[in-house]
Formats: C-alpha cells, structure tokens, sequence
C-alpha cells in the first residue's frame, strides 16, 4: 500500500528512471477520474500522456483504483507489446488515485542486443550481418563494414526468408550455405528461435547472422585441389612402387643367373681340366707307341707315324684347353664383377621399393590430411 507522499517522493527519481529502464519507460499519477502527472523517455516508446487525460475504464489504472489492488496488463499497439502496471494511492482507506508505470515488453537478448552485437562483430575478420526479428519483422540489425546486408532494415519484412520462416516453425536452428549472386561471395547463414521468457515453447522471433565464407572457400578450393594432386601423386607413386617391385625382382632373377653362370664357369673349368688330363695321358701314349714302332723298325713305321700324329693332336689339345681356359677364366672375372655390380644394385633397387612405398604410404596420410583440412574448412 502507496500513500500521496510516497507518490510526491516518486515524482524526483521518475525522472531518472524512465532513462535507465531498458528500452525506454513512462511513469504517471492519476487521481479517480484523469491523469495529474507524468514523465516519459526520450527513447521513443510512447508518446507522452497529457496532464488531464481521462482514464479508460478498463485501463490498469482504473482497474487498480477499482479493485484497490495493483493490476498489471499486457497490451499491443503499433506492433509493440507494452507492460502497464497500476498502484493504488491510499488516503487512508479511500483509494484517491494510482501509481502507473509502462515499459516495452522485451526479451533479454533484445535489451542485450545493442550491447553484445557491434562486439561480436568485430570478432569476425571477413565481417558479418547480425539481426533480431520478432515473429513478422527485423526489429534490431548490426552489419559490418566489410558486409553488411543493406536491404535488409529495422522494419524489414522477415517472411521473404525460408530460413527465418522454417526455423520459426520447426522452432529449431537452422544453418545452411548458399552463394549470395548480388554480392558475389558464399555466404553462410544461422538461424535460431527466440522463445518467449514466460512461455518457452512459444517462438516471439529469431536471433541470426549471415557471414561471408570467403576464406573457408578458399581453403575448400584448395583442399581440393590439394587431394587431387595427391590422389595423382599417388598413382604415379604406386605405379612407381609396382615398377620397382617388378625391377627389384628382375634383378633377384639376374642375379641368380649371374650365379648359376659362375657355376657353370666352375663345371666347364672342371671338364677343361679333365680334358687337358686326357691329351696329357694320350701325349703319353703316343710317345710309348712311337718307341715301340721304333723297336719294330720298318715294321712299325706306320704306327710310328700315327703315334706322331696322335703327340701333336695332344699338344693341339693342350693349347686349345690353355687358351679355352683363359677365356673361361676372363669370363668368370668378368661375371664376379658382374655379380658385384648385381649385388649392388639389387641392394639399391630393394631400397628403391622400400622408400617408395614409404612415399606412398606418406602421400596417403597427406591425403588423409587434406580431407581433415577440407572438413574443417566446411566447419568455418
């Protein structure tokens, strides 16, 4: 219960009240018929009561004057939904006027709105367009100078957005990308429901912000071209890594045939040898014949000459086994050089394959990379 000095004391501080109210305020005092006094924002809420304006009967004030007891209503005009609250002034137990008070009907994120919006924005280097809607229009906007949606005002009708209008009724965020042709830049879009503070699941409007991707498309482009660079450096290197698997095992192949070269290297020394055994054992035979045709005399003549013939084809024998061996010999050197040289390279080319599929195999974790990057990029 109010008394007329509390309200006389009202009238000093109403003044500063109605500036520090959020979004604006006016304050009055009536007596039983019309209204005495008032202060009213400079905020533009309302427009200001005249001194003797006559109370409505169905106002909050008449009410409170009435039924003696504080009234509160809820009322919409001009699209803004405003608060009134009556307080009847006692004198006594007469009731000889009311205390009244109106404000805006706001949600906290649109009081907060004008505060955390241009600092937000400056938090995004490509710039963004950041706005509050109620249920039919744009009622706070923040844009940036690097984007700012310059159609799009307070008093904007929101209806020509599908992404406004779906989230509104699906009461749900929604965030989608599109390419924005008038500004010639990709753009993505978020969207969420404001829910009325006394009735969450009653949607007042939407809290959103359009932002420039042109830095994620970039990265996009060359995450992309990244991975198809790779993908063809793959299959470059994994035919490589085939070709050198194939060489590696071509020269596992030359070099076991350089080897059984050696052997039989070794094998044809061997039957050289038992070849000079046999011209040696018949150059011995046929000095044994020739002295025994000698023995004979004229006799033995014949096979004396024989004999000659079989030494000389021994010694022939001889000579073309030395020589055979010499080449047999430079063969053999030239084959150990050979198989040196083979062992080399079979060694490099099995380091080759190695480091090659290890190539491969690094190629594969970039690729992997580059798809990491390219969803990243999608997430900016």
């Amino acid at each position: 219960m109010i008394n007329m000095e509390f309200a006389e004391k009202f009238k000093e501080v109403a003044s500063v009240l109605v500036e520090i109210t959020p979004g604006g305020a006016r304050y009055w005092i009536t007596d039983t018929e019309k209204v005495t006094w008032q202060a009213t924002s400079q905020l533009g809420y309302a427009t200001t009561l005249e001194i003797g304006t006559k109370l409505l009967p169905n106002s909050a004030a008449s009410q409170a004057i009435k039924n003696k007891k504080a009234m509160v209503q809820e009322i919409t005009a001009n699209g803004i939904t405003a608060i009134n609250a009556a307080i009847p002034i006692f004198e006594g137990d007469e009731v000889v006027g009311a205390l009244c008070a109106a404000f805006p009907k706001a949600h906290a994120l649109e009081r907060a709105f004008p505060i955390f919006a241009p600092m937000i924005a400056n938090m995004f280097p490509e710039g963004v367009f950041l706005w509050l809607s109620d249920t039919e229009k744009l009622i706070h906007r923040q844009g940036t100078k690097k984007y700012d949606l310059v159609e799009w005002q307070v008093g904007s009708n929101i209806a020509p957005v599908p992404e406004i209008v779906q989230c509104m009724r699906e009461k749900r965020p929604i965030n989608t990308e599109f390419y924005n042709e008038e500004y010639d830049i990709h753009v993505k879009l978020s969207v969420a429901p404001v829910f009325d503070e006394r009735d969450k699941d009653k949607v007042i409007g939407t809290f959103g912000l359009s932002m420039p991707r042109a830095v994620a498309v970039r990265l996009q482009n060359m995450a992309d071209n990244l991975t198809k660079e790779l993908e063809q450096s793959a299959a470059v290197i994994q035919e490589l890594a085939a070709s050198a698997s194939e060489i590696s095992a071509n020269q596992q192949q030359l070099h076991e045939n350089i080897g059984n070269i050696l052997t039989l290297s070794e094998e044809i020394n061997n039957i050289l040898a038992f070849i000079k055994q046999i011209a040696d054992e018949t150059k011995m035979l046929g000095l044994n014949a020739a002295i025994e045709a000698a023995r004979a005399g004229d006799v033995g003549r014949g096979f004396g000459v024989v004999a000659d013939e079989i030494r000389k084809l021994s010694d022939d024998s001889r000579e073309t086994v030395s020589k055979i061996r010499e080449l047999t010999d430079k063969i053999k050197a030239a084959v150990e050089e050979a198989k040196r040289n083979s062992d080399l390279t079979l060694g490099n080319s099995e380091n080759q394959a190695a480091a090659t599929e290890q190539v491969s195999a690094s190629l594969t974790e970039i690729m992997t990379l580059a798809e990491k990057l390219a969803k990243i990029s999608k997430r900016i």
